[in-house]
């Protein structure tokens, strides 16, 4: 079985999964062009609890994690079964690190509102692993790093978040330009990613302003040092999907192998 990549997705505005627009329809792409895998470990933003978790729900629910959207949001499903196979895998490959099987967790939007487009016909099994809040960056890039052999099992590992993720300055007005500090950090990340350049990723408030204000807190950021820690030496890394919505939020996609 061919090398599945790791794709880290800039997920941005949940009505994403509504829309058609350029991000939508290089998520579409990406879907189309890469090997179908035999299952998806999706690491979100939005599951950021103080353990390691990992759904074991044979039907996952599609979870609504937002509000004061229009209702038409609200009624989007995602019916993707679950792995419970996968689950068990997962923990297997984290051992000795204690990792919770949960049953009432299910499918996130930063998960189902990326995977709509990418697979519409929600028939692959999703299973998703928590964010430890507790732990630090080098920790979920070390998960990462543990998880890579489930892509020589034709397992896509997907994380989901945003490089530049400041919603308090977002600027809805339309056409609104990015903020130089974004573009400047998104440009920074990714020459370092590359170049190969981890390591100061793990320190990223010491990489100054810029990053201080992209990443004002971690939980968007982290998923994408588990796609980075999942990554082989020979894997090359291309950017399918790039832009900064609303000035403060980069939707940046990140693809490995």
């Amino acid at each position: 079985m061919s090398l599945m990549p790791a794709i880290f997705f800039g997920h941005g505005n949940p009505m994403n999964a509504l829309a058609t627009n350029p991000y939508t329809a290089g998520w579409t792409h990406i879907g189309q062009s890469i090997p179908r895998p035999r299952a998806i470990l999706c690491i979100s933003a939005h599951w950021y609890i103080n353990r390691t978790g990992v759904t074991i729900s044979t039907a996952p629910r599609t979870i609504h994690d937002f509000g004061g959207f229009p209702q038409e949001l609200y009624q989007v499903l995602y019916p993707a079964p679950g792995s419970p196979e996968l689950a068990r895998r997962v923990q297997a490959l984290l051992s000795p690190l204690p990792v919770q099987f949960d049953e009432t967790w299910g499918l996130d939007h930063g998960t189902w509102s990326v995977l709509t487009h990418v697979y519409p016909a929600a028939e692959i099994p999703v299973v998703q692993l928590s964010l430890d809040a507790r732990e630090p960056p080098a920790f979920h890039y070390e998960l990462g790093r543990r998880l890579a052999p489930l892509r020589e099992e034709g397992i896509l590992i997907m994380g989901s978040g945003n490089l530049v993720h400041n919603l308090r300055l977002m600027d809805w007005s339309a056409g609104a330009a990015p903020y130089d500090w974004a573009t400047r950090f998104d440009q920074e990340v990714r020459e370092m990613i590359q170049d190969s350049v981890h390591e100061p990723l793990l320190a990223y408030a010491k990489l100054g302003p810029d990053a201080q204000r992209s990443i004002p807190t971690p939980e968007h950021f982290l998923p994408l040092l588990h796609i980075l820690g999942a990554r082989q030496a020979s894997d090359p890394a291309s950017f399918p999907v790039e832009g900064i919505d609303a000035g403060s939020v980069s939707m940046l996609t990140l693809q490995l192998g």
